[in-house]
């Protein structure tokens, strides 16, 4: 499948992130990546306010980094088990400690005896505390010449855990995470090399994370299309969990459906785990529930899933208004349209 843009987006993110490559023996001006010298780090705000607006959206550098930074680790993990080795680097380990902080808050703030059953109100609790840490926790992770950049990358991470006001969490906020990953390979926190544990490490312990959020303080979906939806609350993970199956000699899209497979052999993939938590958390017949996956389910190729999974992630997500107006943008993600 062609994917518009593809070459130039993907090249994009994979210059961002290749510009901190060449640290080892490197001579000084080599030490920064180029685009990072000349940031001026601002707080990133909304830009999209209007339906009309969308176009500028998609037209700006922000659109073509974020879809860039989604393809080219799309392309890393093809093929490859959560299980497998990788390297991991301290700003990984740095990122893992940050989610286990956030793991650690949910414990110290139970849910409050509430009438209603869903949005409980012990999650503004541990939300405030994160709105109070977030910059101190980012600035740990970067290195000590871009702690400038910590007052704008903290705003992806404080939309990355979903809405205190009505308590809900979509697939904007989860792309608010990849976002704040995208604007760390930007600065050079995060190099090419990085690649699978980003995905693996870091990506999958935010999930591990908001799933205990969604769990304990029973977030509502945000903008969620009930049964005509892929998923209440994520999306990024069957992406990229479909490429990690490509070319498997034996595991098809229409295994996903068995239990048995899923209980056998989620611990190695991304797509799996999803499933899981989806057979947890909702009864009957999955069909009924998850129509949209049990269809998926039917295609014969991960392949064909993955490359269709890209295309109803742009349509359904990234190129959806009330998805999009809620997405913020500073120096490293601009609304400025993008570079030829």
């Amino acid at each position: 499948m062609s994917l518009p843009g593809k070459h130039t987006t993907k090249k994009t993110v994979r210059l961002a992130m290749a510009e901190t490559e060449q640290q080892s023996g490197s001579t000084p001006e080599d030490e920064a990546p180029e685009e990072g010298a000349s940031f001026t780090f601002m707080v990133p705000k909304k830009e999209i306010s209007m339906v009309p607006d969308m176009g500028k959206w998609k037209r700006s550098q922000a659109y073509a980094d974020y879809i860039g930074f989604i393809l080219t680790v799309n392309e890393g993990v093809k093929g490859k088990k959560l299980t497998c080795e990788y390297k991991v680097s301290e700003t990984v380990e740095k990122l893992v400690d940050l989610l286990g902080t956030l793991d650690r808050w949910i414990n110290e703030t139970p849910p409050v005896d509430q009438p209603s059953r869903f949005g409980n109100k012990a999650y503004r609790t541990w939300f405030a505390k994160l709105d109070q840490e977030a910059e101190a926790l980012v600035s740990v992770v970067l290195p000590a010449d871009k702690h400038a950049a910590a007052p704008e990358i903290a705003v992806y991470l404080k939309e990355s855990v979903g809405n205190s006001t009505r308590i809900d969490y979509g697939t904007g906020h989860e792309a608010a995470f990849a976002a704040f990953l995208c604007c760390l390979c930007k600065v050079g926190a995060l190099r090419v090399d990085d690649q699978l544990a980003i995905v693996f490490k870091v990506f999958n312990r935010y999930l591990e994370v908001m799933r205990k959020l969604q769990k304990t303080y029973r977030m509502e979906p945000a903008g969620s299309q009930g049964v005509w939806g892929l998923d209440d609350f994520q999306f990024l993970p069957f992406i990229w969990g479909s490429s990690q199956f490509i070319d498997h000699p034996t595991l098809e899209p229409r295994h996903f459906v068995d239990e048995r497979v899923v209980n056998e052999h989620h611990q190695d993939y991304m797509f799996l785990e999803c499933i899981k938590f989806i057979n947890e958390m909702k009864t009957g017949p999955f069909a009924e529930h998850s129509n949209q996956l049990w269809n998926i389910s039917a295609v014969p190729s991960w392949s064909k899933v993955n490359q269709g999974l890209i295309r109803m992630y742009k349509a359904e997500c990234l190129e959806k208004f009330p998805v999009i107006q809620h997405f913020k943008f500073g120096s490293l993600l601009s609304i400025q349209p993008a570079k030829p």
